[in-house]
């Protein structure tokens, strides 16, 4: 990373970066820090896939900050990446083995065996809120324990995107200066967000050894200075916030409050709340995790959101502009046409040997417009049951994330969900919350910055209970393996 211009102290207001390191991309966003006014921006790709040298990750980080102009007049900067994916380092600090993903599903057999050894799901939900499923890290270092042994001795500590991303900007000084946050950790399945520590007992279980994770900063913790930056010429470097998990920093960056529950569309598909009270839920279904300000944020997350849209545009020829305007023009209920989004597994059901399937075909629903609307109903569907598990009546429901950008999802989201839905203006959430998070730093205030977010845009549609009830049908003939 060697794209700095120095800015000479004293000189212009104070300037923030927020990274949005993603399973697709990574995205650079320089904000004022006070009002949070955009500056500039820049992006990189990430290789496919469901595992990942992370060395990808850095070269993509360095590529985006080039792209957005670079750091030089930037004062702070925080990193929020993909949720649960496994990093493993050695003694020296070398990454043992291309890091598993969060949609990586081969530790589902771990899952369930370190589910039924600890006791079962209440056990899980006592312990660190959360039952484990195939995306957690914790199932990811008992099927590396199983399958790789000698990559799993070779592990000294294991963290996570963000985390690796941070350490690598504060200059990998040992794995002894790994940090993380409240948010990050508590997808791991061994840190509990209702009791703020490690569940070592459950690291040891998974991975079979006692390895260094993280030390977990709070909210405004500083994890260090990016050393690149000060190198450059930019006095003793930018400011290194705590950073968090990519669900965490949505919430940050729309600026949800207590009693909003947001749905994000983006590879994965996320329904999740602001809470001030640690949840905890045996049947699995919602997620017990902390969020980046200090509270709690249950979540129930779909393996299938944003690249159903993509895959069923692909399969018509078409852009995804192209698959919202078909989608538009059919019929609510596509004249019983039903897709079941299942296309890489699932999460929510947990089922990760699923695969998606078409129902009710005729002749007379055969057409392009009609598969379009049943696939932008059936990843709404899989969202409204995400919704419905949390449990909550959201005093507003906000829906955000590359698929919230498609004009059918955002017109056909009401009648699927039941309730109007409000949309923000669009912008990279997740990247606009880690620069709110690096703003918060540099404030050291109990809130974080109270940036104008914008007015969101309310949808409303007729209710269309008889579709999510097709969809109920359908789900029900699909085999867990």
């Amino acid at each position: 990373m060697d794209t700095y211009v120095p800015r000479k102290a004293g000189e212009g207001v104070a300037r923030v970066a927020g990274v949005d390191s993603s399973t697709q991309s990574c995205k650079v966003v320089v904000r004022d820090a006070e009002t949070g006014a955009l500056v500039r921006e820049g992006r990189a790709p990430h290789p496919p896939g469901t595992e990942v040298d992370p060395g990808r990750w850095w070269a993509a980080l360095s590529r985006a900050v080039e792209d957005a102009g670079g750091l030089g007049d930037v004062d702070a900067l925080a990193v929020a990446a993909q949720q649960h994916g496994m990093v493993c380092l050695d003694e020296r600090g070398e990454v043992v083995r291309d890091a598993l993903l969060w949609n990586d599903t081969r530790s589902a057999g771990a899952a369930r065996d370190l589910v039924a050894e600890l006791g079962g799901p209440r056990a899980w939900a006592t312990a660190v809120g959360s039952v484990p499923v195939a995306s957690f890290t914790v199932t990811k270092l008992r099927w590396l324990a199983e399958h790789e042994p000698g990559d799993a001795a070779r592990t000294a500590a294991v963290c996570l995107p963000h985390d690796w991303l941070t350490w690598r900007l504060a200059g990998a000084h040992g794995v002894e200066a790994l940090t993380t946050d409240r948010g990050d950790a508590s997808g791991t399945g061994y840190w509990s967000p209702a009791t703020g520590f490690y569940r070592f007992d459950l690291l040891e279980r998974a991975l079979g050894h006692r390895a260094h994770v993280p030390h977990v900063l709070g909210p405004t913790g500083e994890a260090g200075r990016a050393e690149a930056a000060a190198s450059a010429g930019r006095g003793e470097g930018v400011r290194l916030a705590a950073g968090t998990g990519d669900n965490m920093a949505a919430a940050l960056g729309v600026g949800a409050r207590p009693g909003d529950v947001v749905i994000s569309i983006g590879t994965s598909g996320t329904a999740f709340a602001v809470a001030d009270r640690p949840s905890s839920d045996e049947s699995g279904a919602v997620a017990g995790f902390a969020d980046a300000t200090g509270r709690f944020l249950p979540l129930v997350a779909t393996l299938n959101a944003a690249r159903v849209l993509d895959a069923a545009a692909g399969v018509l020829g078409v852009t995804p502009a192209g698959l919202s305007d078909l989608a538009l023009q059919a019929p609510p209920g596509a004249d019983g046409l039903v897709l079941v989004p299942y296309l890489e597994g699932e999460r929510t059901p947990n089922r990760p040997g699923a695969t998606g399937s078409v129902h009710g075909l005729r002749l007379a629903n055969s057409t392009s417009a009609h598969f379009a609307r049943a696939a932008v109903e059936g990843m709404l569907c899989g969202l409204a049951d995400a919704l419905d598990a949390l449990g909550l009546d959201p005093a507003r429901v906000l829906l955000i994330g590359g698929g919230a950008r498609s004009e059918a999802v955002r017109r056909v989201a009401p009648s699927v969900f039941g309730r109007p839905v409000l949309v923000p203006e669009p912008g990279e959430h997740v990247a606009d919350g880690a620069a709110r998070q690096a703003a918060w730093l540099l404030t050291g205030s109990a809130e974080p910055p109270a940036w104008a977010t914008g007015s969101p845009r309310t949808y409303e549609a007729e209710p269309r209970p008889e579709v999510r009830a097709r969809y109920a049908e359908a789900t029900r003939g699909c085999v867990p393996e």
